[in-house]
């Protein structure tokens, strides 16, 4: 399944190193101001090869807009978002063609398919978040619009949570060939009371399968989070009084529908499995064999991660914004632009 949404549609197309990558948008409203330099701050966030701590792969990350801008606003119809792959060393993976990656999904797409693209994992990489950052970024700046702001930071790296600490641990291990995960919270502010469903769509369940669909996301809490099991119910329950609630544990969501308090999520990122230090593999004729990956790769992806989780939350809270417009006629499904 390449679609994510049900108002807000996103479709993300493209491979590692195919010709380029993008996303398909269905349901933007119409009216909306929007341009390529709106959308490139975020994909700038993301960006590979910025600095020493990130892959080195060389990427612009232009994005261009193919269709559904008329005089530098949204039509309504779908929005067609290009960012093409300038930087592809193919000749790294020539060894990964019958070697199975400890850590990565290229087994089981074998398995799946019967058919991989070697190259960078293909369909499967993380180049491919660029596409859901563009389409995020999208949604992102209609949320702006709204009151509803997405800030996310990056807490801890190996335990790390100092700033240098982190950089000087993730130094240390891309020079010894290593890899670290870390921990993104996440946080969003000014979000209406009223989004979500309380059975199958409930807010906080669309936030996890939207934070879970990135690959090396492990874990997802939600307010107190795992720090639940160990509290009280008086210590958990988020007491009210006139002037509003007393605390926030349950991260903003309750019945899984939003409460107008900031929304609070935390994720926990997995170290990259591409390193460069010797590990035990399996060939696709399944002989024992013995792999060093090559190429190049984040030696902590939670760095990269962070934009992605960002837009990630975008696309869901865009999406059931307007659901809630669907079942609330307000006049406010129609946004506030000439």
């Amino acid at each position: 399944m390449n679609t994510f949404g049900r108002n807000f549609r996103v479709t993300t197309f493209g491979e590692s190193h195919g010709a380029a990558i993008g996303a398909v948008i269905d349901g933007c409203p119409p009216g909306f101001p929007l341009s390529e330099s709106d959308i490139q701050p975020f994909l700038d966030k993301r960006r590979p090869g910025q600095n020493d701590l990130v892959t080195p792969r060389k990427e612009d990350d232009r994005v261009e807009i193919l269709s559904g801008i008329f005089e530098g606003k949204t039509l309504g119809t779908p929005i067609s978002l290009l960012i093409r792959n300038t930087s592809m060393h193919s000749k790294d993976y020539d060894e990964l063609r019958s070697l199975f990656r400890p850590g990565h999904g290229d087994r089981a797409y074998l398995e799946k398919y019967g058919i991989r693209d070697h190259r960078g994992g293909g369909r499967s990489s993380g180049r491919e978040t660029a596409a859901r950052v563009a389409a995020g970024g999208i949604a992102s700046l209609y949320l702006q619009q709204e009151g509803i702001t997405i800030r996310g930071d990056l807490e801890e790296v190996f335990g790390k949570k100092n700033r240098q600490e982190m950089e000087e641990e993730i130094r240390k291990a891309r020079d010894a060939g290593e890899s670290l995960g870390g921990v993104i919270s996440l946080q969003v502010s000014g979000c209406p009371p009223g989004l979500g469903d309380p059975v199958f769509y409930k807010l906080d369940a669309l936030i996890a399968f939207a934070l879970m669909g990135i690959g090396g996301v492990k874990a997802i809490e939600i307010g107190s989070g795992v720090k639940a099991a160990m509290m009280t119910g008086s210590e958990h329950n988020d007491q009210m009084s006139p002037e509003g609630y007393l605390s926030n544990n349950a991260g903003g969501i309750l019945g899984g529908i939003s409460t107008g308090q900031d929304i609070l999520v935390r994720i926990t990122v997995k170290p990259t499995p591409s390193i460069a230090n010797p590990q035990q593999t399996i060939d696709t004729s399944g002989c024992s064999r013995m792999i060093s990956v090559r190429g190049r790769h984040d030696p902590c992806i939670a760095l990269r991660i962070l934009p992605v989780a960002e837009s990630m939350i975008a696309l869901v809270l865009m999406d059931t914004l307007l659901e809630q417009r669907k079942i609330i006629q307000d006049g406010s499904d129609h946004i506030p632009y000439p």
